[in-house]
């Protein structure tokens, strides 16, 4: 027996139920984004891998891009991200565009990273982002919009709650404890890592990266302190507008969040899982200043988030979150009975159609009680009977297959009782 060929390593298979999943995210993240007047808009799949050299980093580019060279000889690359193409996309049209623009995507997007629970290879990604605006109203929005989509799929604030600090804030505290900025992005990276680590060894890798003890201890003071965001006004503003929004009890104040700190330039934020197993942030982003610099644009001020599809699919399916899965979008069978109405039963399909029905037919003659256990299987609601003897008089049997009651009506009725059925 000859080795069946495996899927590549990362990449997912979407059965039905799989592809429900997705969809089921798609619809929720399309809600949010457009109850908030977001558009939608894509890139392209493959881009050239200088889009991503000046802009993503080294690492990304080197060690977590799926690059290759096409036939024309240009290095290229499955995108990783979305950022630098909405960058290019904005810069290409930028003094034609209404601000603030307002855009969102849902694609897919490929990382040559190590798979694991929570992280694969292929992934698609939420992408949203406000440009063109530098309020902190704007960022309340961004994390609004975020809260509105994890109230949509069930995360209540019990079970979800997103994160936020801001970084012009850290940095006004990092210059009262004589932090220099070459070294912030390593003391980032430490506060990062302290819920990881043993609080000895934190404190030994903080002497390691140039820290003094006096500045461990302001360090440790800065983030114990959750009422810090009151001496920002900008934060007192952001959580202010989150008040109005109706959102606030998703939201808190957090000053260990620094990811992306340094990349971001305002406010930033992540959102996690509080009540289940997953330590991964389901979201995450904040503002950012200078977009367009780099691909040749004037510089402008942003703020949004991405969300990639895995983590909140594992956290909804753990949490029973989601919609029992329907294995057809038909809610009626038209059996066949033998091959001589054949045209009499796919008309009737037809008729069925044209009236917006969902309809299903049974695609070869079959014992009529293989074709309702076939129904069963699929949870078709109404099995349409078109035998013979019916045929012959004008009428159709109709049969709920849920409650096993049955009806006879004329063929010009079916339409109308079979909406009636299903209403």
């Amino acid at each position: 027996m000859a080795n069946k060929i495996q899927t590549v390593k990362g990449t997912r298979e979407f059965y039905p139920e799989q592809m429900a999943l997705r969809t089921f995210i798609y619809g929720k993240v399309r809600a949010a984004a457009q109850a908030f007047g977001y558009q939608e808009y894509d890139g392209p799949f493959i881009e050239s891998i200088d889009l991503y050299a000046a802009k993503s980093g080294e690492e990304l580019v080197k060690k977590q891009s799926f690059t290759f060279e096409d036939r024309g000889g240009d290095l290229v690359t499955l995108r990783p991200e979305l950022t630098p193409s909405l960058a290019r996309m904005i810069a290409a049209k930028q003094n034609e565009l209404t601000y603030p623009v307002r855009w969102w995507s849902f694609g897919p997007f490929w990382r040559y990273e190590q798979p694991q629970k929570g992280r694969a290879r292929e992934f698609f990604q939420w992408n949203i982002d406000m440009l063109g605006v530098n309020s902190p109203q704007a960022d309340a929005e961004l994390v609004a919009v975020a809260a509105t989509f994890l109230a949509s799929v069930g995360l209540t604030p019990d079970k979800a709650t997103i994160y936020v600090n801001n970084r012009r804030l850290m940095d006004s505290e990092f210059d009262k404890l004589q932090i220099p900025a070459e070294r912030r992005l390593e003391v980032s990276n430490l506060v990062d890592r302290r819920s990881k680590m043993d609080a000895a060894k934190w404190d030994a890798n903080a002497f390691e990266i140039g820290l003094n003890q006096v500045q461990l201890d302001g360090l440790k003071s800065i983030l114990s302190n959750f009422e810090l965001w009151k001496e920002s006004d900008e934060l007192t503003s952001f959580f202010s507008a989150l008040e109005a929004l109706g959102v606030s009890a998703y939201v808190k104040y957090d000053p260990n969040i620094m990811r992306g700190l340094l990349y971001y330039t305002g406010t930033v934020f992540e959102a996690f899982e509080t009540s289940g197993s997953l330590k991964r942030a389901i979201l995450g982003g904040g503002r950012y200043d200078n977009l367009l610099a780099d691909v040749g644009g004037q510089p402008l001020s942003g703020v949004g988030f991405a969300m990639g599809d895995v983590v909140i699919g594992i956290i909804l399916q753990e949490q029973g979150l989601l919609p029992s899965f329907n294995p057809t979008p038909a809610n009626v069978l038209v059996t066949l009975f033998d091959g001589t109405l054949l045209s009499q039963a796919f008309e009737l399909c037809a008729q069925l159609r044209k009236a917006g029905i969902n309809t299903l037919v049974y695609p070869e003659p079959a014992k009529l009680q293989k074709q309702f256990k076939f129904a069963d299987k699929m949870k078709v609601k109404l099995a349409l009977v078109l035998g013979p003897d019916e045929a012959e008089q004008g009428l159709v049997v109709i049969k709920n297959l849920e409650s096993g009651e049955q009806v006879q009506v004329k063929r010009e009725a079916v339409v109308t009782e079979v909406q009636k059925m299903l209403s």
